[in-house]
């Protein structure tokens, strides 16, 4: 049996010193929103009482499903590198970046660089995504969506070359097969996408997952806990969004900080896996297991 915990928009306070010349482009907007209303809405605290349970799970892999980050100050991705660290070493934690860890041009490849193993496995044609994890029968994919956008968007992008390398992976995994985890921080399913927030190219992702097959798709980005399905190769498979560990009780947009963890083994020919959700209830100050079920 192997155990997989899913942890997303980690959105790390507070905010290090801004400078006058650092809100010269879209962080200023984010600035501004952060100081309004985010602030009060996603903390410290909430976040290191979620990461100690979780990590007292002992799973065998922890998928950061993105936006370490708020504006992608050079400060924030430096500290989001320790942060990490502290989570776990490299060799147990895949991150796939969010579009605040992408805020503005140069800040992706900032984080690439300081993040170092988190974002690096087994690629192909020396493209950083997807890349691939492999833990006994499971292999973490790990995608990108993460691109700069204008003030007011927080859309991600998947384009073709990326889907054609995806698609190819999960043929390789599947034919030799691995219990396939997708990592992608936007939602792909039809029902969560928005002209400003959506996926540019989730029919195409969605495409590859028909085309190939998979057994779980893992984002984050909504800051809201939720279960779909898309179509898969052989049946349906479960795309699951978790929300901001980060989330205080008490916010008006998100649901409070929460985590999943799941339980995979091989069964014959399949899968079994079971899905529980650990997390804040929006009343009451412990962290609780909200829910268990199977998936597979």
């Amino acid at each position: 049996m192997i155990t997989l915990a899913h942890i997303s928009d980690i959105h790390l306070s507070p905010l290090p010193e801004v400078r006058p010349r650092d809100l010269l482009s879209k962080r200023l907007t984010g600035f501004l929103n952060w100081k309004l209303k985010r602030h009060g809405e996603l903390n410290s605290e909430t976040l290191v009482q979620l990461v100690q349970h979780m990590q007292a799970q002992n799973a065998d892999f922890t998928a950061v499903t993105g936006d370490l980050t708020n504006l992608a100050l050079p400060a924030e991705i430096e500290r989001a590198g320790r942060w990490l660290h502290a989570l776990g070493g490299s060799e147990k934690v895949a991150v796939c970046p969010g579009n605040h860890d992408a805020y503005v041009p140069g800040a992706l490849e900032g984080a690439q660089n300081l993040w170092g193993d988190y974002l690096k496995g087994e690629t192909l044609e020396g493209q950083a995504f997807p890349f691939v994890r492999r833990v006994g029968d499971l292999a973490v994919i790990s995608c990108s969506s993460a691109v700069p956008t204008p003030p007011f968007m927080a859309v991600g992008r998947f384009e073709e070359k990326q889907a054609a390398r995806l698609a190819r992976i999960l043929k390789l995994l599947g034919d030799a097969g691995y219990f396939r985890a997708v990592l992608i921080h936007h939602p792909p399913n039809a029902e969560l996408q928005h002209p400003s927030f959506g996926l540019k190219g989730h029919r195409l992702f969605r495409q590859v997952i028909a085309d190939q097959g998979a057994e779980l798709v893992l984002h984050g980005h909504t800051h809201r806990s939720s279960i779909h399905h898309i179509p898969g190769k052989d049946n349906e498979v479960p795309v699951i969004g978790v929300a901001a560990a980060s989330a205080a009780q008490g916010g008006t947009l998100d649901d409070p900080a929460r985590y999943n963890l799941f339980r995979i083994e091989k069964s014959g020919a399949g899968w079994q896996c079971t899905m529980r959700e650990f997390g804040f209830q929006r009343l009451g100050q412990e962290i609780v297991m909200r829910m268990q079920m199977r998936i597979y």
